[in-house]
């Protein structure tokens, strides 16, 4: 039988049906009452247990970090939480093994060599993400309503201010992360969608995945949203400020079964889509580690139009970096970006004009910015303004 939590107005937590999870947190907690009574009375309890937030101040995962207990206020000085500093909470996704993969260490280190006075913090909810993937997605919401409750424990204790949370939340957790933003009190200032899931979320309302309304800025990368069977693992509509689909979002280099077959690990579906899926955290670690090389996304209509090169205008908040470095803008809901990489690291966005050698001729010097590396054809962008919307 499924579990669902549904967070209830004064901040507890009501769980309805029978536990789906097997861990000892919940194990011990059935002798003496039953499990509903418990949560409605001590919910904020047994969540500490389910939903960790592990302070990180070495790069190294596999090291003990300290964990931030909402409440107790000397978790704050044990871990040394610095309230004027940024704050970045990275989220992870469904679980088949129930430990941290590869692609987390990676990013963890990454973010603390970049930000090194941040507070980086890794949401552990992998008890409750390690269940049938429709049990896991029941358990989003729950994971997003404790992250709001730290936050809003952060504000009053500690006075912190929300425009400087960013969250990072990859598949599952970019919905956990929309839930957040959902229900903290303020505005979140990022939130970063790492190839959202897709099933389940596909189509919904927005109140019911990430969305523009949960942060100040929300910006989403797209590497796997090709469709199998009538669904796509990401996402495939643009729910962000921006939407950045890296090669059209579908295929990416270096994940075909051919490229699997060549590595050490033996090559299968499985792998390519793994590794496409992913494809969204590595290229985010390389914009952390590559800021001086930013890679540009350019609004268009398509993956098409843009592989012809109709669309690599930077007027009007027409392109944009992609990744960590992306620069906040206006609200413009659903504005789909492209760009070009490579099939391993550094991937670096691949020019306009690799793109299209075509346009080759029309490159000048007077602007170095890769995001001018072309001038706009005459009358291009009153062109593309009218195709684009």
């Amino acid at each position: 039988a499924s579990q669902v939590y549904f967070p209830r107005k004064e901040g507890g937590v009501r769980i309805y049906g029978a536990p789906a999870c097997h861990s000892p947190h919940f194990s011990v907690l059935r002798g003496g009452r039953g499990l509903q009574t418990i949560a409605e009375s001590d919910g904020d309890e047994l969540l500490y247990d389910v939903v960790k937030f592990n302070f990180r101040k070495s790069l190294d995962l596999d090291e003990e970090g300290c964990f931030l207990q909402p409440g107790q206020a000397e978790s704050l000085e044990e871990c040394g939480f610095n309230a004027s500093a940024k704050t970045i909470l990275i989220i992870h996704g469904w679980s088949m093994s129930g430990m941290f993969e590869k692609w987390m260490h990676k990013l963890v280190a990454a973010v603390r060599r970049r930000e090194t006075e941040a507070n980086v913090l890794v949401v552990d909810w992998l008890n409750l993400s390690q269940q049938l993937y429709p049990t896991a997605v029941n358990h989003t919401r729950l994971v997003g309503h404790r992250i709001a409750s730290l936050l809003n424990w952060l504000q009053d204790e500690e006075q912190l201010v929300l425009g400087n949370v960013h969250l990072i939340g990859y598949s599952l957790g970019a919905h956990v992360a929309g839930y957040a933003g959902t229900f903290v009190k303020g505005r979140l200032g990022r939130i970063t969608g790492l190839d959202p899931a897709g099933p389940m979320f596909e189509g919904v309302e927005s109140h019911r995945r990430l969305s523009p309304d949960d942060a100040a800025f929300v910006d989403v990368l797209h590497t796997y949203t090709r469709e199998a069977l009538g669904v796509s693992i990401g996402i495939q509509q643009p729910i962000g400020d921006i939407d950045i689909y890296p090669n059209g979002g579908d295929v990416q280099p270096g994940c075909s079964l051919g490229d699997m077959l060549t590595t050490a690990a033996a090559g299968n579906l499985v792998d390519v889509m793994k590794c496409e899926h992913e494809r969204a955290v590595h290229l985010f670690v390389d914009s952390l580690i590559n800021k001086d090389h930013s890679s540009f996304a350019y609004q268009c209509s398509g993956p098409d139009r843009f592989k012809k090169g109709i669309c690599l205008s930077c007027r009007k908040n027409r392109c944009n970096n992609m990744g960590y470095n992306a620069k906040t803008m206006r609200k413009r809901r659903n504005s789909k970006m492209y760009l070009k990489t490579r099939a391993d690291t550094p991937f670096g966005g691949i020019s306009p004009m690799q793109t299209c050698p075509f346009l080759n001729h029309l490159h000048t010097e007077a602007h170095p910015d890769p995001a001018f590396s072309r001038l706009p054809l005459p009358d291009e962008d009153a062109r593309v303004q009218q195709e684009e919307g």
